[in-house]
């Protein structure tokens, strides 16, 4: 948006005469100003009658060229009121500061017109004044000269040699009077038009310009030397070389088997001139740094040459439109939209070096974001090439924002914490978005350049070893990926925008090839991109390329698929809700080609759609040798919240059974980033009987658990939001200040909800929290029977809608001497309950959160009711687990830690050297060194009750972690 343009030279005021002065060389009328009178050595006049006074008010007014005073007056004549009242400075002096705008209570109107202030001065009682040397009012102008460009309409202005340029303009003085006067213009400096305005317009015409310079408009107003001023550029632009692009080059940066090369590649429809600005031209070019255009395919292209390897650079794209449509900009400067890593002068000067060490530096003197180019870059150094990825049937994703997992909001910190992560047993990290977004403590779904990682977090080596060091740990990892919309910052909203104010931001106009001038779904924010353009098509797909190949990224969850739809408008919801035939077969699209990458990769919609439409992509291509098939978000929050503030809900949506998928692809979960805390629901609204109260925090953590039981065991992959495993109860609306949104209504978005919360989980030790760590040491447990036994592969039933549903899960493939049923019951009532299990069959079932798998039941009636107290559950199998996660060395040795549970002391069956107890949070507690002989006593006094990992190393150097609890 390119505003009108007004400069201004102002006259130097300074003294009015040798007793009223000014300091401003002109009043301005919403600028402050401070006048002075000086008493000092008055000669006596009729007039000029102030010598020595105590005091002196200024009576004044305002109006335009008729009545300086027509507009308002400020004093009341005579009366020592304060009104008025000029500041003794002790010198003999007085002085006041006043805005007029706001003094005189000026309307804007009246504002815009006021050209003149009228001022006498005054002692106290009014007996003595002081007027100008010609006993008259003072009068001061109000405002100065002032340039308005007309023609050019937006700047700086693009031209191709040769072309004329015709410059219109108005001069304005003292307020917004338009005047009649005389110019002159220069170009480079160089006197080339001088003539008189036609009122109200002065224009001319600078012909055959054939270089680009600074055009300068000097404008007077008649009869007087006042002046005023603009400036504004002129870039000439060359013809473009048509020139075959090399074949094999893709969009953005391609580098060279040779390091002191590089080609940079940019689509850019429409577009007729492009250069390159950078650090090897000091952000200077000429037409050597032209890119050429390929006649076939419109792409502009420009090889690089004599670049340092290694040695880090930065560039632009300028991108010139000689006729762009109204209100666009000629110029637009941008960062490459494929960049893989950008530098920002919004964000950057913000970022922790602990984060990210050796921050390139942003090149002085440009504006707005610019990508980084560094030829003979060391790659990283992968240690896991091969990692087989967990069963999607089997896939316990835990969804975690890097801005609040810790304290310092960055890859380390995640990686420190797999211990963490190995004794909860989830199998898969989800990362909201971590490409680079819009400021720095974000959620980042206000993502700006989805190819580039966000700097806030740390390098892309520290990702990468994140992913790496969960691969080993058996890990996949997932991105959320923001694709229905960018921001303002995006290259490709930029290159084809209306700007119509000129400060280099706007939204998409009716050329952009990316976007849509208006949103074509109801749940936009950003702007919408156009799923259905080839261009938008290659743009996604080369993000996902990106992505699977660099960081070897095991999924994607796909933000807002609902937007992906080219069929409706904003206002209609209906339409956006209902089966679109476009958004099934562009999604389609988009997965197939990650699954052409790999056969093996996470595909997960965050649709939360109709059952029809959703059922397209959960049962799409299932039947193959690799099962394919989508993953769908299946929000159950508000079903679970109700349980657990004590109210009936119906939880059957958890499973994929209930939507016609023909496999397990309903992704579950009781919530997530968009919904509030179940544990903050409970604490908050929960039910009371006066004995029992589900707001007391034990209380409530206790259903925690419950909550695990019935959601995570349900066969189908399944999603925990971070720190749910340890009651979290901080809510999602929680502001900076750690006040709770007070809009809150359980339904809307509070002001808050994406404010960085606190680490309350660490800082006040929560794995060490008895009554925490139960609850992180139960969904550890169901994790574990989850992904480990096959019987949760199966089929199921639900039974719900009341407080206490039972679950039923069978595998008939297995055989019957093995778990192949399992019976889950829960009482989310306020007092105990005795429940009918119909177990399918009698005989001994075992409860399967038992570890030491030694309680059972013998059931001679399948429907005698079991008593469960208020919150708590039950899982019944018909045999004992068999397949739990253990680690062992790789010797023919079974570990055992014994007693476990304990108190004061452990064993282990085997000779060790060394010995180490971590707690869950990563922390190593006690360490033991030496030479242990098989059954020696390690000493665990004083360590706190909980669970802990203890890290064992054999005489060969093996290794194996095995659990202990102490109580």
């Amino acid at each position: 948006m390119i505003k009108k343009l007004s400069y201004i030279i102002f006259l130097i005021v300074g003294c009015i005469n040798a007793q009223v002065s000014l300091d401003v060389s002109t009043i301005e009328v919403d600028q402050p100003v401070t006048i002075t009178v000086d008493t000092n050595n008055f000669a006596d006049t009729n007039c000029n009658g102030l010598n020595n006074p105590s005091k002196v008010y200024m009576h004044s007014g305002i109006g335009d060229n008729s009545n300086a005073f027509g507009f308002n007056v400020i004093g009341n004549w005579g009366q020592d009121d304060g009104v008025g009242e000029m500041t003794n400075n002790g010198d003999g002096t007085f002085s006041i500061t006043i805005t007029p705008q706001t003094y005189y209570s000026l309307s804007q109107a009246q504002a815009d017109a006021a050209t003149q202030m009228g001022v006498v001065f005054r002692n106290a009682d009014g007996t003595a004044e002081l007027k100008d040397e010609g006993c008259n009012d003072y009068i001061f102008p109000v405002g100065s000269v002032k340039i308005n460009l007309n023609n050019p309409s937006s700047t700086p202005i693009v031209l191709e040699s040769g072309d004329d340029l015709t410059i219109s303009a108005t001069i304005a003085y003292q307020g917004s009077v338009t005047v009649q006067g005389s110019f002159e213009v220069f170009y480079n400096n160089v006197s080339v038009a001088t003539d008189t305005c036609g009122f109200p317009t002065c224009s001319t015409t600078i012909p055959n310009i054939t270089e680009s310079g600074t055009v300068k408009f000097v404008g007077s107003p008649s009869n007087t030397t006042d002046t005023g001023e603009i400036s504004f550029e002129v870039l000439v632009i060359s013809t473009t070389t048509e020139q075959n692009i090399p074949a094999g080059l893709e969009d953005g940066i391609n580098y060279d088997v040779d390091p002191t090369k590089a080609t940079l590649v940019l689509s850019a429809p429409n577009k007729e001139y492009i250069q390159v600005a950078g650090s090897f031209n000091n952000y200077n070019p000429d037409n050597s740094y032209a890119m050429k255009r390929d006649p076939s395919t419109g792409k502009y292209w420009l090889e690089l040459t004599g670049l340092t390897p290694n040695q880090i650079e930065t560039y632009q794209y300028w991108v010139f439109d000689l006729d762009p449509p109204a209100n666009s900009p000629s110029l637009v400067k941008t960062a490459d939209p494929y960049s893989t890593l950008v530098l920002s002068p919004f964000d950057d000067p913000w970022i922790p070096a602990a984060s990210y060490p050796n921050l390139p530096t942003y090149p002085a003197g440009q504006e707005r974001e610019v990508t980084v180019l560094q030829t003979a870059q060391t790659p990283y150094n992968w240690q896991v090439t091969n990692f087989t990825k967990p069963k999607k049937e089997d896939l316990i994703v835990y969804e975690l924002l890097v801005r609040d997992f810790d304290a310092d909001r960055n890859y380390q910190d995640v990686i420190d914490k797999i211990d963490y992560f190995k004794s909860l047993n989830i199998n898969a990290i989800e990362l909201m978005p971590v490409m680079e977004f819009e400021g720095n403590e974000s959620w980042g779904y206000n993502t700006s350049f989805h190819r580039a990682l966000d700097k806030f977090y740390g390098t892309e080596d520290k990702l990468k070893e994140l992913i790496d060091v969960c691969h080993q740990n058996g890990i996949a990892v997932i991105l959320d990926l923001a694709l229905n919309h960018a921001f303002g910052r995006n290259p490709m909203v930029r290159m084809w925008m209306n700007d119509p104010d000129g400060d280099g931001w706007g939204e998409p106009n009716s050329q952009n090839p990316y976007f849509n001038v208006t949103p074509t779904h109801t749940y936009n924010v950003g702007y919408d991109f156009d799923h259905s353009n080839p261009r938008t098509k290659d743009y996604t797909k080369s993000v996902i390329k990106h992505w699977i190949e660099e960081f070897h990224i095991d999924g994607f969850r796909w933000d807002l698929t609902k937007g992906f739809t080219q069929n409706c408008t904003s206002g209609d919801e209906g339409c956006t809700n209902s089966y679109q035939q476009d958004r099934v077969d562009v999604l389609r699209e988009y997965v197939d080609y990650s699954w052409s990458l790999d056969p093996y990769h996470y595909a997960i919609f965050e649709h939360l759609g109709s059952d029809s439409e959703e059922q397209q992509w959960a049962n799409y291509r299932i039947g193959e040798t690799i099962p394919k098939g989508v993953m769908m978000w299946k929000e159950m929050w508000n079903d679970y919240k109700n349980l657990g503030n004590g109210s009936a809900a119906n939880i059957s949506g958890m499973g994929s059974n209930e939507h016609g998928f023909t496999m397990k692809r309903a992704l579950g979960y009781p919530e997530s980033h968009d919904k509030d805390r179940v544990m903050y629901e409970m604490v908050t609204f929960g039910a009371s009987n006066g004995s029992y109260d589900i707001t007391d925090l034990n209380t409530a953590l206790t259903r925690m658990s419950t909550i695990g039981a019935t959601s995570i065991m349900i066969p189908g992959p399944k999603m925990l939001w971070h720190f749910a495993e340890l009651g979290m109860d901080i809510s999602i609306w929680t502001c900076d200040n750690g006040v709770v949104n007070t809009d809150y209504d359980g339904n809307n978005d509070g002001d808050c909800k994406l404010s960085t919360k606190p680490q309350p989980q660490w800082v006040n030790n929560w794995t060490s929290d008895p009554n925490r760590s139960q609850v992180f040491n139960d969904w550890a447990r169901l994790n574990d029977l989850k992904i480990n036994e096959d019987v949760f592969e199966g089929d199921y039933s639900i039974d719900s809608g009341d407080l206490t549903p039972r679950i039923f899960i069978w595998n008939d493939a297995i055989p019957a001497t093995e778990l192949k049923n399992v019976v889950i019951l829960a009482n989310f009532d306020l007092t105990a309950q005795n429940i009918v299990p119909d177990f399918p069959y009698t005989g001994t079932w075992y409860d399967l959160m038992d570890e030491t798998n030694s309680t059972s039941i013998n059931v001679t009636n399948t429907a005698a009711t079991i008593n469960i107290p208020a919150g708590e559950f039950r899982i019944f199998g018909n045999a004992l687990p068999q397949s739990l996660s253990t680690t062992s060395f790789d010797v023919e040795d079974s570990i055992k830690l014994y007693p476990n549970p304990t108190k004061t002391t452990f064993s282990v069956n085997i000779k060790l050297n060394n010995v180490s107890i971590i707690d869950v949070s990563g922390k190593e507690i006690k360490s033991f060194n030496g030479d242990f002989e098989k059954g020696h006593t390690f000493n665990v006094e004083g360590i706190s009750e909980g669970l802990y990992l203890i890290q064992l190393e054999n005489e060969n150097g093996q290794s194996s972690t095995q659990k202990l609890i102490i109580n």
